[in-house]
Parts: structure tokens; C-alpha cells; sequence
């Protein structure tokens, strides 16, 4: 019997070996235990230099406490990493969920901070946007206990439908679009609650230009399709509660003109009633009254030529890029709207008919 002979290919066997001796493993791995996960970033600017706020929970004798840590430094990350080092441990911005700006730095414009974050990608796109209308160490220290910065928008937990829920990639994408604005939160500490919502910052080119009330806030909330549901309407014969909403669009340009007709169906329940009212009456003054804040809505953004309803998104077949660019200025600000509320009442049961 002839001894079984193998025959190796020596390039091969290298090749395996080299690839043995180059698998180093993480070597740059940081345990846990060595990292701390700020859950909100608080940004304003103090002297052309960034101000830079981190709220950090931290284990002590076995509970957590809520810290807060800022440094100064031409960059936002330079001034992390001065809060880093000077800590036992790394600062990773990977967990952050809310992010605050001052309101005075959002004037200014936000174009740099928001770029610094997408190209860094120390910061968690989908990580939520809002402007401070406070002095940010100020607000920290006041909701400095808990993590009620984020829970005030968890659509799980404190989020209502007068809030806009607007996050970073979504501020990134309107800076570099011609037909999409922003709407972000408008924030200070509360005197009876730890948060509260005054409004909404109308954000155009990264710039905040504009600000719309609460209610207004609902209708843009609506026209974009986020959910209405649970919003109190109250009204001179009767308090409704909408329990969804859906959204129809209709463009169209005439003479280099554009118009656009939207139809908002609201379904409702009537909570409670004053005198004996009819379902059409009920109807009309809801009506009427979601009309006229719309109206005043869409007078402010059109004026600031700030397009947070994204209604160029409808044009975008019907005008060519070049024009395209013009969008806010051009036809915007020129724009036809006509804007009708169709009310479904769920339980007229009880109300007269005429």
C-alpha cells in the first residue's frame, strides 16, 4: 500500500498565517463600566465659543443621581473632550435622545452644529432637536432631577400632540432642501411642572426665523400626518377630543401661479356640551375655529418664507429645478392655499339634528 501523500500550496498556507497574525481583536474596546452615556446635550454660545452642557446619570450608593457637567471650547467637540477628561471615565454621545439649543444660538443659525453632527456621527441621527427659550444652565439646573427631558417627548410617555417631534437628520435634510422647512420645540422650565411647551421655532436654512403657538403646532402636526389623537377642542357650545386624522392633497399651477386645495378629516367625540346645541352648529364652530388658526398659521410661515408644511414636495414635477431653487421666494411667498376640516362625529347620538 502506497503512503497517502499531501501536498500543501505553500502561497496558500501564508496567506492563512498572515491573516492568524493580523487578527488583533478589538483592541480599542472600552468597557462599559468605563464609559458615561450623557441622555441630553445642551449647546449655546457664549463669546464665539461654544458652551456645551451634558446631563450624565451617575451611580452612587446604589441609585442613580442625574449630574450636570460644561465646558467652553471653539468646537463642540473640543468641548466634550475637555468634559471627558476630566472625568474617570469616557464621555459617548452614541446614547444621546434630546438635544437643546439656545434660543439665541438658533437665531444665529444652527447650520454648523447640525453638519458637525452628521459628519462626526457622534450623535445619533434620530437623536430629538429642540430650542431652549432660556438660558440653557438655567433649564438644566431647574429639571436637573429625573429624565423628563426626554419623557416630555416619548410618544409613550409625556408626548401630546401640540409638540412637533423633530430630529437631527430631519433638521440636516432641510438645510440642503428648497422645499422643506422644520418646525422644532420651543422649551423652558416650568414653574408647576418641570417642562413646558410654548410653541414651535420655525427653522429656515438652519436658521430660526419665525415661532407659532402650541395650537398651531397641532394643525402642522396634523398636516404632516402625525397623529392628533387625544387633542381637547374647546369651543363656545361644546369640548370635543380628536380621536384621528387623515390628510388629502390637490396641487396644481396656473400662470407660473401654484395652488394647492388640502382637505384635513378629523373624527371626533364630544366630551361636553353647553345648552342644547346641534351637530351642525358643533361642526361649523369647530370648523371655523381650526380654519381661522390655520389661516394664521400659514400667513406667519408665508411671510418668513419658511415652508414647514413641505408644500413644494408637491411641486416638484411642475417646476423645473432651476426654478426650483426659487421655491421660497418665487412661489412660496405667493402660494394660494384653500384649506377645509371635514368633522365626523362619532357619537351624535344625544345631539339634535338641526
Amino acid at each position: 500500500m502506497k503512503p497517502f501523500k499531501i501536498y500543501v500550496n505553500t502561497s496558500l498556507t501564508f496567506c492563512l498565517l498572515f491573516m492568524v497574525i493580523t487578527l488583533s481583536g478589538c483592541w480599542d474596546y472600552k468597557d462599559i463600566n468605563h464609559r458615561v452615556l450623557p441622555v441630553a446635550l445642551g449647546i449655546s454660545t457664549v463669546d464665539s465659543q461654544y458652551e456645551v452642557f451634558l446631563k450624565i446619570p451617575m451611580t452612587e450608593e446604589n441609585k442613580i443621581n442625574m449630574k450636570i457637567f460644561s465646558a467652553k471650547g471653539e468646537t463642540i467637540s473640543k468641548a466634550v473632550d475637555t468634559i471627558s477628561r476630566n472625568l474617570e471615565s469616557s464621555v459617548d454621545l452614541l446614547h444621546v435622545k434630546i438635544i437643546l439649543i439656545e434660543r439665541r444660538t438658533a437665531e444665529e443659525g444652527m447650520k454648523d452644529i447640525i453638519a458637525g453632527f452628521i459628519r462626526s456621527r457622534d450623535v445619533p441621527n434620530k437623536a430629538l432637536v429642540a430650542i431652549c427659550d432660556e438660558d440653557v444652565k438655567e433649564f438644566f439646573s431647574k429639571t436637573i432631577n429625573g429624565t423628563n427631558t426626554y419623557d416630555f417627548f416619548e410618544k409613550n410617555a409625556g408626548w401630546d400632540p401640540e409638540i412637533a417631534l423633530t430630529r437631527v437628520w430631519e433638521v440636516y435634510r432641510s438645510i440642503h432642501s428648497y422645499t422643506r422647512d422644520v418646525a422644532i420645540p420651543l422649551i423652558i422650565s416650568g414653574k408647576s411642572t418641570a417642562i413646558e411647551q410654548v410653541g414651535s421655532a420655525v427653522i429656515r436654512n438652519g436658521k430660526m426665523v419665525e415661532q407659532i403657538s402650541s395650537d398651531e403646532t397641532l394643525l402642522f402636526n396634523a398636516f404632516k400626518g402625525e397623529s392628533a389623537s387625544g387633542e381637547v377642542e374647546v369651543m363656545n357650545h361644546a369640548t370635543v377630543m380628536i380621536l384621528s386624522n387623515t390628510m388629502l392633497n390637490k396641487s396644481k399651477m396656473k400662470d407660473k401661479q401654484p395652488y394647492i386645495q388640502s382637505q384635513i378629516n378629523l373624527k371626533v367625540v364630544i366630551m361636553e356640551t353647553r345648552g342644547d346645541p346641534s351637530s351642525k352648529l358643533i361642526k361649523k364652530e369647530l370648523n371655523t375655529s381650526l380654519t381661522n388658526r390655520f389661516n394664521q398659521m400659514f400667513s406667519k410661515i408665508q411671510k418668513s418664507e419658511a415652508d414647514i408644511l413641505g408644500l413644494g414636495q408637491f411641486f416638484r414635477n411642475k417646476i423645473t429645478r432651476k426654478e426650483l431653487k426659487n421655491w421660497r421666494s418665487d412661489y412660496f411667498s405667493n402660494l394660494k392655499m384653500d384649506i377645509q376640516f371635514h368633522i365626523d362625529i362619532q357619537n351624535e347620538g344625544f345631539l339634535r339634528t338641526t
